[in-house]
């Protein structure tokens, strides 16, 4: 089963920025400490995560191909991707890809004359394509977030 998408979203060619403080201090996950009453910095997301706004889309996620057994690699279902058509696909990046005119998210596996589209989820298996499918990279994953349920 292919994890499908919903989008693509456009990115504006021109965002309105949007810079937000980042704190100097971690936030502790167990015990609460007092809060620092001072930034550090300022991050807008728009610069950190969209190096190419002409060609960054967002796409929602709909599937769980992507849940990996490692939380640090898992896209889940819901998802937003940030998606940068002009990077270049290399072996081991999250593509967004199109086969035989079906979007999917997978890991590009990319290694001498071998190509496969890998899910995180080892429930799915690799997607090696046949001679008459169509494979096209339609673009790179840069980032992903989850709203809080």
């Amino acid at each position: 089963m292919i994890a499908f998408l919903h989008g693509p979203f456009a990115v504006s060619a021109s965002p309105v920025a949007l810079s937000c403080p980042v704190m100097g201090v971690a936030v502790p996950a167990g015990f609460p400490s007092p809060a620092e009453d001072w930034a550090e910095d300022r991050l807008d997301l728009n610069r950190r995560f969209i190096a190419h706004p002409e060609s960054t889309f967002f796409f929602r996620v709909s599937g769980d191909s992507m849940v990996s057994p490692d939380p640090c690699r898992t896209i889940a279902d819901g998802a937003t991707l940030v998606v940068d058509c002009r990077r270049e696909a290399r072996h081991d990046d999250i593509v967004v890809a199109v086969i035989d005119n079906d979007f999917t998210v997978k890991r590009l596996y990319a290694r001498g004359q071998r190509l496969a589209l890998i899910a995180e989820n080892p429930a799915f298996p690799p997607i090696v394509l046949c001679e008459e499918q169509e494979l096209s990279i339609w673009g790179v994953v840069v980032a992903w977030f989850m709203e809080p349920r």
